[in-house]
């Protein structure tokens, strides 16, 4: 075949599945329309505002309660951490923290009170600082946007503030800068995405915010708090950081009341919540439960509560807020206001009357926008809306013609609930809306990728003998695509057909797919072989394991447990592999050979004795690497019984600091091990003779990066009150260490590039026959210099050895003989993946958790035991000429992709948002990133996914390692080498 054409296909291949991606992704990931709608005070409210109310005592919509707000935002302040249980005498380091708010609540009931404060998923900050201000719902797909917090365009709390004459002051997480640029009276914004930074951004706020309250300088002050927040990142809920820092706030909250007036409102709340590993983003209860404290000094609640309240949406605070603060509520809001907050059940109908008329107008505006509210409940809220629109004018005409409303409070009460009612139900519908899938768009994306999967097989099982031309397989499929969109384009011009550019993508793809399996039948690419009733078998497991493995896809049960089942189908396959091989011949079993006319005598096949208990350790041993593995598991929200593994806590979580220095010197130890066996592998197989950079680099380059490493888990394992005296000296090493590694692992990796054997040649004699030996330099360019550029070495080597033997005689006769010695022979390809990888896996292995080191050694160890399983396989089943280790068995295919799948579990990785390990993007770069956000998810998606970017970039040792045990040539003992320097090396080529 030829490289342009692969090429080539291989990229229309590559753009078929990103199109099947992007298909599925557009049905599962919906956005809904923002609307660019506002709200304004000299728009006057639709009908049916209190009438109650007097044009001087009512600006806007309702008359205003308080003249300042200050809004203290602590993230991640779960309503756990809030809550005060005096009865526990035994608290948590999160427990019973924050006194000052159980002691208001219970001596001022009329003026604090502690809410529930439940967030919608997703909960990540920029996504809940977005529903905290527009009081609108985020859509699943704007998790993506905490990484780039683009200007909020739709109506929102800080944009009223602004545009009715309110001095807004803001101070503490600079997320807020990118989402209201330009829009608060003074500003004091400090980097936030660092989230092992515990104090930078609250001292920050320390520094202003007494100042700032006592100069009278403001109407709403916002203060964000991340500490918290980072210490669940950084250590956990359950470490002594997170009760220092919960004990600061209390004292901040406790001082901040001493400097507030009788007209200032205090809130006091929590974004989010976070997991017991100290994570939030997904939706399980711990996340979502956050806290909300309302305190002022003047009256604030109209009766004490005789139970604990209720849970309050976030986006409830939104209309709350802008009433009591006499602003109009938010365009898009879809919060109910908290009637609690109202004294009288007049103000608590009126303040429900306006927010019932903001979210009907909002909600008529957005079905002119966008088709996807359903009709049939969109005219039951509008029903329900005239019904009790219609029920208040009444009751506020009989009021306005009465003195005396006290008969009437029956009537309120019942109109409230009314009220209460058809704002809960106009918020279900929209986050039922918001919330659906698209099964079309899902459905096609799965067809199409099921369609290139089926190619790839098609492909991969023609082997050598598809003849890819540009004719067929790639003009051909071309033209049809390009025929097809121009036709679907045509009929959507001419209105005939009705497609969108999703619906036109599925369509041309199609279009390509089906004509290629047309031609590629046509054509009979794949030549016809008879195979055994076993080798069919052995051909159709993979296939089995692979069609249950795709199944599992479609079940919520098997999606929560897939760390468990794809260990499980892993070790299943590679068992039935052995057991075919036996069962096809290729492991026999011991026979009787007569000897003579007197007994039989037992006699072992000698591929049996040697190859069968190798299989059988193998196979053993990689069933024990993948238990241990599990020992590093996380737990999905979906598994309240399922308990973490507490090793993937990094080392500064753990308090002891004697288990704390132990397991440092177990993580330091299986560090070395993995650099110790690199370099036993290629000093086992002769690659460490030669002097190339390669070489030198395997040499001094992997432990200089193994000790890099081990410094950097050092310093960064260390509490933040240690080597206070060396602060700014640990702060330099934290960012030079990873800084140096990430050096030298670009240094390898070129060295690997530009010069990848590692194989030594040296004759011993000179010689007037051309029997020099040129070692192959890059990578081959075909399979034909795959196949006989180890051969060639080898015939020029059975030469030359073979005159040394006639060594005597013809030194005796004046001849000059040459003897030709190659190290590192039988690896010479597989030699620069190896060290490829192994780089690799250390970086990846530092954006970890320390104690992750014991997991990564154990996946590197099952990557080598199913090469070796393969390698072995693979040599039984090939042919005496060799040309079938050159095809890839899907079986290996298989075993790789679940060995992958199983590693993404096994390094503390779960497929939510709560697992992803947000530290790795800092390491290196503890100051941040100065607003850019390539480089940090560069990191944490290298982390994320580290399992994955390991084997697939190992994939190729697949075809390359079973000529570590028998190159392609024919099958003799070994030749010995002479040993060098004192050391005997192997000549792996056999």
């Amino acid at each position: 075949m030829k490289r342009l054409p692969v090429v080539l296909f291989l990229a229309w291949l590559s753009l078929l599945f990103y199109s099947s991606i992007w298909l599925f992704m557009s049905g599962f990931l919906l956005m809904r329309i923002e609307l660019n709608n506002q709200s304004s005070c000299a728009e006057p409210p639709p009908p049916g505002v209190p009438k109650t109310l007097q044009p001087d005592q009512a600006p806007c919509w309702f008359p205003l309660k308080f003249q300042k707000a200050v809004i203290v935002i602590i993230d991640a302040l779960k309503y756990d951490f809030a809550k005060y249980d005096p009865e526990n005498t035994d608290p948590k380091p999160f427990q019973n923290k924050l006194e000052v708010i159980h002691h208001l609540t219970q001596t001022q009931p009329l003026h604090a009170r502690l809410y529930p404060f439940r967030a919608d998923p997703p909960t990540t900050t920029m996504q809940r600082i977005k529903g905290v201000t527009t009081g609108s719902l985020p859509t699943f797909v704007d998790v993506g946007s905490n990484f780039a917090s683009y200007a909020i365009q739709e109506d929102n709390l800080i944009h009223q503030l602004v545009q009715n004459g309110k001095k807004v002051v803001f101070m503490g997480d600079d997320t807020w800068d990118g989402l209201f640029p330009k829009k608060f009276y003074k500003s004091y914004f400090f980097p936030s995405f660092n989230v092992k930074d515990l104090h930078t951004v609250d001292d920050g706020i320390f520094r202003h915010l007494y100042p700032t309250v006592d100069g009278g300088d403001w109407d709403v002050l916002i203060a964000h708090f991340l500490g918290v927040d980072h210490c669940g990142h950084k250590h956990g809920p359950d470490h002594p950081e997170t009760a220092k820092k919960l004990a600061q706030m209390n004292d901040m909250i406790r001082s901040l009341i001493e400097h507030l007036d009788d007209s200032t409102l205090l809130v006091v709340a929590g974004d989010h919540g976070m997991t017991d590993t100290g994570d939030h983003g997904g939706d399980s209860e711990k996340e979502v439960n956050a806290a909300l404290f309302l305190y002022s000094k003047a009256p604030l609640f109209g009766g004490q509560l005789e139970t604990d309240p209720d849970a309050v949406p976030q986006v409830n605070l939104v209309p709350t807020l802008a009433l009591l603060l006499g602003i109009p509520i938010p365009y898009s809001n879809l919060g109910a206001v908290m009637g609690d907050l109202f004294h009288s059940v007049h103000s608590e109908a009126s303040a429900y009357q306006i927010n019932a008329q903001q979210v009907d107008r909002f909600l008529h505006s957005y079905s002119l926008a966008a088709g996807d509210l359903p009709a049939e409940k969109l005219r039951h809220l509008k029903d329900l809306f005239s019904s009790v629109t219609e029920e208040y004018e009444r009751l506020m005409s009989t009021w306005s013609e009465s003195a005396a409303l006290s008969e009437s409070d029956a009537s309120l009460q019942k109109l409230v609930r009314r009220q209460q009612r058809y704002l809960v139900e106009a918020r279900a519908v929209c986050m039922e809306s918001w919330a659906r899938f698209h099964p079309l768009r899902m459905i096609a994306g799965c067809t199409i990728l099921s369609l290139c999967c089926l190619l790839c097989y098609l492909v991969s099982a023609a082997g050598p003998s598809l003849n890819v031309t540009y004719k067929y397989f790639l003009g051909l499929p071309a033209c049809w695509s390009l025929g097809t969109a121009l036709l679907l384009s045509l009929g959507v011009w001419t209105s005939v057909l009705d497609l969108d550019s999703v619906s036109l993508c599925f369509w041309v793809s199609l279009a390509s797919l089906l004509s290629f399996f047309y031609y590629f039948r046509k054509r009979s690419c794949i030549k016809n072989k008879p195979r055994s009733r076993s080798s069919s078998l052995l051909l159709s497991m993979p296939s089995v394991v692979l069609f249950f493995r795709c199944c599992s896809l479609f079940s919520d049960s098997f999606v929560v447990a897939e760390g468990e089942v794809a260990p499980y189908l892993l070790t299943f396959l590679l068992t039935v592999t052995v057991a075919k091989l036996h069962w096809d011949g290729r492991l026999t079993l011991p026979i009787f050979t007569p000897i003579g006319s007197e007994t039989l005598k037992p006699t072992l096949s000698p591929s049996y004795k040697r190859e069968a208990p190798r299989l059988l350790g193998l196979l053993l041993v990689l069933t024990v690497c993948v238990r241990l593995s599990g020992v590093f598991h996380s737990c999905r929200e979906e598994t309240p019984d399922c308990q973490p593994s507490p090793l993937l806590a990094p080392l500064a979580s753990v308090q002891d600091a004697q288990i704390k220095n132990l397991w440092y010197m177990v993580c330091v130890v299986f560090l070395c091990v993995i650099v110790y066996l690199l370099r036993k592998w290629l000093q086992h197989y002769g690659n460490l003779n030669s002097s190339s950079p390669v070489v030198l680099y395997v040499r001094w380059g992997f432990p200089l990066v193994a000790m890099g490493i081990s410094c950097f888990w050092a310093l960064s394992c260390g509490t933040d009150d240690s080597l206070t005296k060396l602060q700014d000296f640990t702060r330099l090493a934290l960012v030079t260490f990873p800084r140096v590694i990430y050096a030298l692992t670009c240094l390898g990796l070129l060295l690997v590039i530009w010069n990848p054997v590692t194989v030594f040649t040296k004759k011993s004699r000179d010689s007037d026959a051309d029997n020099t030996v040129t070692t192959y330099h890059g990578t081959p360019g075909s399979e034909a210099e795959l196949l006989h550029v180890i051969p060639q070495i080898y015939r020029k080597m059975q030469r030359n050895l073979k005159n040394r033997l006639q060594q005597g005689t013809e030194e005796k006769e004046g001849k000059k003989t040459a003897a030709v010695e190659a190290f590192g022979l039988g690896s010479v390809y597989s030699a620069a993946m190896v060290v490829t990888l192994t780089l690799l896996a250390l970086v990846l292995l530092m954006l970890h958790s320390e104690r992750l080191t014991p997991s990564f050694f154990l996946l590197l160890l099952e990557a080598g035991l199913v090469l070796y399983i393969h390698s072995h396989v693979a040599n039984l089943r090939s042919s005496p000429d060799g040309a079938e280790l050159f095809l890839v068995p899907w079986y290996a295919v298989t075993a790789w992709t679940l060995a992958a799948t199983q590693g993404f579990y096994t390094t503390g990785h779960q497929p939510v948002f709560p697992a992803i390990h947000w530290n790795a993007a800092f390491v290196g770069f503890q100051d941040g990133h100065n607003n850019s956000i390539v480089l940090p998810a560069m990191l944490v998606a290298a982390n994320t996914f580290s399992s994955h970017i390991l084997f697939s970039a190992g994939s190729v040792l697949l075809l390359l390692w079973p000529f570590l045990c028998e190159a392609p040539i024919a099958r003799r003992k070994k030749p010995k080498a002479e040993p060098r320097d004192g050391k005997t090396r192997r000549m792996t080529c056999q």
